[in-house]
């Protein structure tokens, strides 16, 4: 019976398979009825239930081909410098598919007592042909679009020169090119710092925010400098604009209170209602536990100072020196620190709570420092914002 049952799962799955193969070439998707078939037939290919995969990849071969021919024939007579890319994909498209097809041959038609038919080219020629014709048309028209002044030209020079280079590896001086379309792409934006606060910013702040090594947000065609450099023409600017900066007193906060806790103290005779010793079936006076009632009293004291720091950050056009846009942010640093003391049984406490008894009172850090550790949370807005908001839209 299980044996009745698989057989019949392998026929159910194999005519799924079959009835998929054709219903792509029914709808003219050649290759994948193509790769279908050729994926079927790589085990067994021999086999009687292989037959209709054999018969829907002749049918398919011949078709894709035909289709193929015909338009490398319709764009041949257009003779159009801008199809070259297309002639050579077609020609690249026609070799693949031989080769896909050559392991798998012969491939009998047991009916017909005859082997599939795949008539098959020698498309190398063309092949090389076609590619030197794009590899030139590449060529020059990145050339082209080098002589522009428009750094989206240049981009685009480089994405053909890239494609170059894939295809047709060291040709003429690609590489030399493709280093400066993408220097001549580039955004440069030169970014630096403003203090328009009543108060010193830490340098060493100003070098963290400005160390965009760490941020991680140069992409292909925007480079971050907080340094200018000679050979840069700066196309755009971000000014990160200290507004504000507020620093609360130092203050300690008190606050007592008492804890109270249940605690096992060893243990006592079970007595009833009164006052009896309770023994059990033995005759054993039955112990229970001796709970008592510890009690704490804490004297609790937080250390307690903030910063918070008001900054802008503007977007600069340095090629109109107009204001593309301006973000807000704000951010805080907290400096919180408990210790305290206490008169009583400490066990009536949570054990994690310990920890603040084993402290004392620490120095307030400074102003400078308060300021300075903010710098986490600020760098982390600074770069949300670089790399939600893009300078070339």
């Amino acid at each position: 019976m299980k044996k009745i049952t698989l057989l019949f799962l392998v026929l159910v799955i194999a005519s799924c398979g079959v009835k998929q193969t054709q219903s792509m070439l029914s709808n003219g998707d050649y290759d994948g009825a193509i790769y279908s078939a050729i994926d079927a037939l790589k085990s067994n290919k021999n086999a009687k239930g292989k037959q209709d995969y054999v018969y829907l990849l002749e049918e398919a071969f011949a078709k894709a081909k035909q289709r193929d021919l015909e338009t490398l024939n319709l764009l041949s007579k257009e003779k159009s410098p801008a199809n070259y890319e297309k002639i050579y994909n077609l020609y690249t498209q026609l070799s693949n598919r031989q080769e896909r097809i050559k392991p798998l041959l012969p491939l009998q038609l047991l009916k017909e007592g005859r082997n599939a038919i795949f008539p098959m080219d020698d498309y190398s020629d063309d092949l090389v042909n076609s590619k030197s014709n794009l590899s030139g048309f590449l060529y020059t028209n990145a050339k082209k679009l080098m002589t522009s002044k428009n750094k989206m030209d240049f981009r685009q020079a480089f994405d053909d020169l890239t494609y170059l280079e894939k295809l047709n590896p060291n040709y003429k001086d690609v590489r030399a090119l493709m280093d400066d379309a993408q220097f001549k792409g580039t955004d440069f934006v030169h970014v630096y710092t403003k203090n328009e606060t009543n108060m010193v910013i830490p340098v060493r702040l100003q070098d963290d925010l400005l160390d965009f090594s760490t941020y991680g947000i140069n992409d292909k065609w925007t480079v971050y400098h907080n340094n200018k450099q000679k050979n840069v023409t700066y196309d755009f600017a971000m000014l990160v604009n200290f507004r504000q900066i507020a620093i609360s007193p130092e203050q300690i906060k008190e606050k007592q209170f008492i804890k109270e806790k249940q605690i096992k103290d060893g243990v006592k005779n079970l007595v009833d209602a009164n006052g009896n010793v309770v023994k059990d079936s033995l005759g054993k006076v039955i112990k229970v536990d001796n709970m008592k009632t510890i009690t704490v009293s804490v004297y609790e004291f937080t250390q307690f100072k903030s910063c918070k720091v008001t900054a802008k950050v503007d977007y600069i056009n340095l090629k109109t020196n107009q204001l593309l846009d301006a973000y807000p942010v704000t951010s805080e640093f907290v400096f919180s620190y408990i210790y305290a003391n206490y008169n009583g049984d400490k066990r009536a406490v949570e054990e994690t709570y310990y920890q603040y008894f084993d402290r004392r009172a620490v120095q307030f850090p400074t102003n400078e420092q308060m300021v300075y550790d903010t710098g986490e949370d600020l760098k982390l807005k600074l770069k949300n914002i670089i790399t939600n908001n893009k300078f070339r839209r």
